[in-house]
C-alpha cells in the first residue's frame, strides 16, 4: 500500500477540563477553538465547537475521540471525527503533559479517522476513494503552540 499525507492539520484547543476519575479512567474534554488544514488534495480551516473527548488510563494511555468540522477551500463542509491511543514511558507522557516539544519516535500516537459530507465535490470527484472507504491509521504528532 502507498500511503501519500491527505493534509497536516494545526488544531486551536482550549485549555483542558478534567472532569475527574470515572469507572474508564480520568476524563478529560478538551474543546476546539479553530485552526488549519493544508495538504496536497485538501486544505481550509477548522471551525470552532468539536472537541476531543479522552480517557487517560492508570498505565498513562490516552484513548482519543474527537469529533468536528473543516470548511475546505472551496467552501464544502466536512465532518472528521478520530479515535486512537497515545501512549509511551512517563517521562515521555510528562513532558507532553507540560507542553514541551517531544520527538515524535519517542511516543506512540495513532489516530483512525473517518470524513463524511453530502458536498458532491468530494464524493464524486475526489481523488481518492473517501468518505465511502475508512482511512488506515495515521501517525500523529502533538506539538506545543509557540
Amino acid at each position: 500500500m502507498n500511503l501519500e499525507p491527505l493534509a497536516v492539520f494545526h488544531v486551536e484547543l482550549d485549555p483542558i477540563l478534567d472532569l475527574g476519575d470515572s469507572q474508564w479512567g480520568r476524563r478529560r474534554v478538551i474543546n476546539i477553538v479553530g485552526g488549519s488544514f493544508q495538504g496536497p488534495r485538501l486544505s481550509g480551516t477548522v471551525l470552532p465547537g468539536g472537541a476531543d473527548w479522552q480517557v487517560l488510563h492508570a498505565d498513562g494511555m490516552a484513548s482519543i475521540d474527537t469529533r468536528y468540522t473543516l470548511r475546505t477551500h472551496d467552501g464544502a463542509h466536512l465532518f472528521i471525527s478520530t479515535s486512537g491511543v497515545r501512549h509511551g514511558p512517563p517521562s515521555v507522557l510528562e513532558r507532553l503533559s507540560r507542553g514541551e516539544p517531544v520527538d515524535p519516535g519517542e511516543y506512540y500516537f495513532r489516530l483512525f479517522c473517518r470524513f463524511e459530507t453530502g458536498d458532491e465535490r468530494y464524493l464524486s470527484t475526489a481523488p481518492w476513494p473517501w468518505p465511502r472507504r475508512p482511512a488506515p491509521p495515521m501517525p500523529s504528532a502533538t506539538t506545543p503552540t509557540p
